[in-house]
């Protein structure tokens, strides 16, 4: 993954997203098609194809403060000088103060990253990777349809729980704060909440559905 840790604080143009959180590591394809965002993308096309993704809080009425980083991987112009792009999460970003509101928002922000871990992550990590797997299998079961998780799933602990946080889908508010969590046992903890609870939620519906099944014969 590309960085940029060694500048500590930089200008950095905004994009706010209803009910979208971009984490480390992960795609995002947009489709641009907002005069101010399609001057913002053909601006950033000829710097460092890099721009700030901040998810819209919806309560307060205005972007969070904590974002992450998006790195331009590809586009296609379209008619009308919409745009299709590609992007890939980098760094998380908080920011520090608004610099310019028009025609699109740019913000003076810091990185930040996760502090350094005081013990081996990978036990608690590979719990919650197993607390996926019987989520994934339950819920197949309930279906009926064949769930496998990618094989490009990642293992490390930092890059997993990003990867598990991005596909909670529904949830803007728990991704964000997933995504404000700078301790990454934290991170996977919570998450093994969240499994744990959608898992027995499953559970129980796979049991209630099989005594149905079996009332029904």
């Amino acid at each position: 993954m590309a960085s940029s840790s060694s500048i500590a604080v930089r200008e950095l143009p905004l994009f706010p997203l209803p009910e979208v959180v971009l984490f480390p590591g992960r795609p995002l394809p947009l489709h641009i098609f907002e005069f101010r965002y399609r001057i913002m993308m053909n601006t950033i096309l000829e710097g460092d194809r890099r721009f700030g993704v901040l998810t819209w809080d919806q309560a307060q009425g205005k972007p969070a403060t904590v974002g992450c980083c998006a790195e331009i991987i590809k586009f296609q112009r379209l008619p009308d000088d919409r745009m299709k792009v590609l992007t890939l999460g980098q760094q998380r970003f908080r920011v520090l103060e608004y610099v310019r509101e028009k025609p699109y928002r740019v913000g003076l922000v810091e990185w930040i990253e996760d502090v350094p871990p005081k013990e081996d992550l990978r036990p608690l990590a590979n719990g919650v990777a197993q607390l996926l797997q019987d989520v994934v299998r339950l819920s197949a079961k309930l279906t009926g349809q064949e769930i496998e998780l990618p094989e490009t799933m990642p293992d490390l602990p930092i890059e997993l729980s990003y990867w598990i946080a991005s596909n909670l889908y529904g949830v803007a508010e728990e991704q964000q704060a997933l995504l404000e969590t700078q301790d990454t046992a934290a991170r996977l903890e919570r998450e093994a909440e969240i499994l744990t609870s959608t898992r027995n939620h499953l559970a129980a519906r796979t049991v209630l559905k099989e005594t149905l099944d079996d009332t029904l014969k």
